[in-house]
């Protein structure tokens, strides 16, 4: 069980915090809304990013707070009206269903939200649970030291219908683990980290995979890999591949540049780009060693877009901790957690493909502070964050960040074949008149205003989902995938 605000103090502690000068770039009109503040009771140190539901709200992660100082795992309205769904709870020294939820949840296609408690649980090596609208909760798995220890990284829906994950510590070698367990709660252990010497392969994989269009899964470790001597014993991380079967392969090794200018420690995961590249940012490293945005490659090649700090009184943040998300605009919206000793403490901001990066607001901790975690773009066309500290009683917030983009449908799950069933989340879906597969038509049934299934129709071919309703037609936010 941890005490949040100790978590603050110990992260702030961990980063090298360094001023930098530049030139300040000013942002576009964009409406900034504080949506609420915890209050201990209702839970604080929101660490992880929201995942919408079903119904339309939001779903999310407390690291402490709640009836235990366990954590809880709540729902939002997009309007700001939360409901506690569950606090973690602990009787003497053991909390037997997990504690501290690290890393948030999300949904699957039969309709229960999954994530992870990073400790707790029979060994107190951390948890796997799922969870549906009501707070109905279900224990799915309780680590052991050998199948890996503290999933800080949140898991990921396989196109097989499993989930999978991370754990940053424990394993055969204790330098982490990648893992796959099934909604009925059967985990596989598909690989140990510090299976190379010197932990060439990677060390404590801190943040959740991202499976791409060749159905691999990609991620990072916070350490570990070839480049020693530029980030102390541990080594400045890894970008690496791995099949659903488990064979694993070092993409790249941070700290390959001199001074470190390519990046070093990713705390956070990676999003594929339509193009196929992945975009991410590490927390060190740059030109001014306060963080990078990255793109990389399936076949290993990287390119930094941009290093942080490179504003006057670093005006762009620094210390990107979270995972990117590509909105439908094409650009990359996200966070950074501090402003390395300037008059901010963390920003939101937007990147381009090509590296253009513009700030879209900087906290000041009355309307929160230091977002470590990242956004979520809703249906509504709306981004929505957490802040771990700061807002009225400064233990975090939850924001809104609209932008101009408008409301989009977006499949669930993004590929599958003929015949299949998929589930479209999105707004004032009610009277829609007509689905289609990149242009075909599609059977379907509006459940409710939130919500449409139907089925992949003969002859769809890979390209968008279109949905006609009564205010208009609305397009899904990326290409659903038609496999064999």
């Amino acid at each position: 069980m941890a005490n949040f605000r100790m978590n603050c103090v110990c992260r702030t502690a961990c980063f090298i915090l360094l001023l930098c000068v530049a030139t300040a770039i000013p942002s576009p009109a964009q409406t900034f809304t504080s949506l609420l503040s915890f209050d201990i009771t209702d839970g604080g140190d929101p660490d992880a990013p929201l995942a919408q539901g079903l119904d339309g709200n939001l779903y999310g992660t407390n690291y402490g707070g709640g009836s235990d100082d366990a954590g809880t795992i709540y729902k939002i309205t997009p309007s700001g009206t939360l409901t506690t769904l569950y606090s973690f709870a602990c009787e003497g020294e053991s909390c037997h269903n997990g504690a501290d939820p690290y890393a948030g949840v999300v949904l699957a296609t039969d309709g229960y939200l999954y994530g992870t408690a990073t400790a707790g649980g029979a060994h107190d090596q951390g948890t796997v649970f799922k969870i549906n609208s009501r707070g109905d909760f279900t224990l799915l798995h309780g680590f052991a030291y050998k199948q890996g220890r503290n999933p800080y990284g949140g898991l990921v829906r396989g196109s097989d219908g499993n989930l999978y994950g991370t754990t940053e510590r424990g394993g055969a070698r204790n330098g982490g683990t990648v893992f796959k367990i099934t909604p009925s709660g059967e985990l596989t252990t598909l690989y140990n980290f510090c299976s190379q010497t010197n932990c060439t392969d990677g060390e404590y994989p801190y943040a959740a995979l991202v499976q791409a269009t060749d159905g691999n899964f990609y991620g990072t470790t916070l350490y570990g890999g070839t480049s020693v001597s530029d980030c102390g014993a541990l080594g400045c991380g890894t970008i690496f591949e791995i099949t659903p079967g488990g064979s694993i392969t070092t993409l790249y090794n941070f700290c390959s540049q001199s001074n470190c200018t390519d990046g070093a420690n990713p705390r956070a995961g990676m999003v594929q780009a339509a193009g196929g590249d992945f975009y991410g940012t590490a927390s060190a490293g740059g030109s001014n060693n306060l963080g990078t945005v990255f793109k990389i490659s399936t076949g290993g090649s990287i390119t930094t877009l941009y290093s942080f700090c490179s504003q006057t009184n670093c005006a762009d943040g620094s210390v990107p901790t979270a995972t990117l998300v590509q909105a439908t605009d094409g650009s990359f919206y996200g966070t950074t957690w501090d402003s390395a000793g300037g008059s901010n403490f963390g920003t939101v901001f937007k990147i381009t493909r090509s590296g253009a990066l513009t700030t879209l607001h900087s906290f000041d901790r009355t309307d929160g502070s230091y977002p470590y975690a990242g956004l979520v773009q809703a249906t509504n066309g709306s981004f929505y964050g957490t802040t771990s500290s700061g807002g009225a009683t400064g233990v975090g917030t939850v924001f809104k960040l609209s932008v101009g983009l408008g409301p989009f449908v977006e499949p669930l799950p993004t590929s599958g074949s003929v015949g299949a069933t998929v589930i479209i989340l999105g707004t004032k879906l009610t009277g829609t008149t007509a689905v289609s597969f990149n242009g075909i038509a599609a059977t379907f049934t509006v459940v409710s205003g939130t919500e449409i299934t139907t089925t992949v129709p003969g002859g769809a071919t890979t390209g968008f989902v279109t949905v006609t309703t009564p205010s208009g037609k609305l397009k899904s936010n990326k290409k659903f995938r038609i496999v064999s």
